[in-house]
């Protein structure tokens, strides 16, 4: 069967928040909680300025997504973008859909105005770090640094 990859709409949240649970749960930093997913994915899909989310579609089943949001670098003066989730079902890994996946965002981003996308993977994922290194990533000599306010 062909996957599609598409914009998601609201309907897909519940499937989204599953890939998300899949996500955080190999993450360090982050443990699932789908009421918090749902919250988060329901303000990316209602506010095109917020950012958008892409998902990979085999049949009507969500087998992958990955979003983008949007920021301003002042460095560059334009608007840029951090990749915050990308994940794909574990049944649909190496053969290339994440590649097709990433590609479709680095695409859409470009069209909308972006001029870099950074994004953050745990420092022991070192397979992660290949993927994203093969499709022109680089390193970056900045660290992140947090400070949570709850």
């Amino acid at each position: 069967m062909q996957v599609l990859i598409e914009p998601a709409v609201l309907a897909d949240i519940p499937a989204l928040c599953e890939l998300l649970s899949q996500l955080f749960e190999q993450e360090a930093e982050f443990t699932p909680d789908q009421a918090a997913q749902r919250r988060g994915l329901q303000m990316i899909l209602t506010d095109n300025a917020t950012g958008m989310i892409l998902v990979a579609r085999e049949g009507r089943q969500i087998v992958a997504m990955v979003n983008l949001l949007y920021t301003v670098s002042t460095a560059l003066g334009t608007r840029v973008a951090l990749l915050e989730d990308m994940v794909v079902a574990p049944s649909q890994r190496n053969c290339g859909l994440g590649s097709r996946l990433l590609d479709a965002a680095v695409r859409y981003a470009r069209r909308n105005g972006c001029r870099r996308i950074t994004l953050l993977t745990d420092s022991d994922n070192l397979s992660a770090q290949r993927f994203y290194q093969r499709q022109g990533f680089s390193r970056s000599s900045m660290i992140p640094l947090r400070l949570s306010l709850m």
